[in-house]
């Protein structure tokens, strides 16, 4: 695989790429995979796909269009398990999504950057959701989540950075990832996973 070619090249970051090969892929309806996202927010991945499910179930189990998600009661959403607040938050993303036409293919045709300046205005939606569907629902393989903890503690033990002095670990992550692009994704799916390997 190219990616990791190019990643090894880094000699500590080479230290956490062992046989595991990733691949991103893209997953269609992204005005769904927002709601997603907020309805999965501070859920354990399993509370948080049970919940999924009632949410599609209100649509006989069909992926529903903004317009639909926007019709449905706060009452109806809130008895699937949402709080006050995420009931809020996915009637704000279907709103946006129509108020902005939102679809897969205007946000295929648009740069990273552009996506996250256009969604971080859904309330309910900050940088690193966006990042997160970037990765995970668009399937963009240069992607950097600086402020993610998990890549933040992975990245303070690999390259002994001070976790006290935020500003200056955040500037010396952006520094260390530079030289990973145009494959920043792939770093972040490995240091995640050897954040969490029981070797360490």
């Amino acid at each position: 695989m190219e990616y990791i070619v190019h990643l090894r090249k880094d000699k500590k970051l080479a230290k956490t790429i062992g046989d595991d090969v990733y691949e991103l892929k893209l997953h269609p309806n992204i005005p769904v995979r927002i709601m997603a996202s907020i309805i999965s927010q501070q859920l354990s991945t399993k509370v948080a796909k049970v919940i999924f499910k009632r949410f599609l179930e209100i649509y006989k189990g069909k992926e529903p269009k903004p317009e639909q998600v926007l019709d449905t009661s706060a009452e109806t959403l809130r008895a699937i398990g949402l709080s006050n607040a995420k009931v809020s938050y996915v009637h704000n993303v279907a709103r946006f999504c129509i108020e902005h036409r939102i679809t897969d293919k205007k946000l295929l045709a648009m740069s990273n950057d552009e996506i996250i300046g256009l969604l971080v205005q859904i309330k309910g939606i900050g940088k690193w959701s966006v990042e997160m569907l970037l990765m995970f629902t668009l399937g963009r393989e240069d992607v950097f989540a600086v402020d993610d903890l998990g890549i933040q503690q992975a990245m303070t033990l690999l390259y002994k950075l001070d976790p006290g002095d935020k500003k200056g670990m955040k500037e010396n992550m952006l520094k260390l990832s530079a030289k990973w692009s145009p494959y920043r994704t792939y770093a972040c799916l490995h240091l995640w996973k050897w954040k969490d390997s029981p070797n360490l």
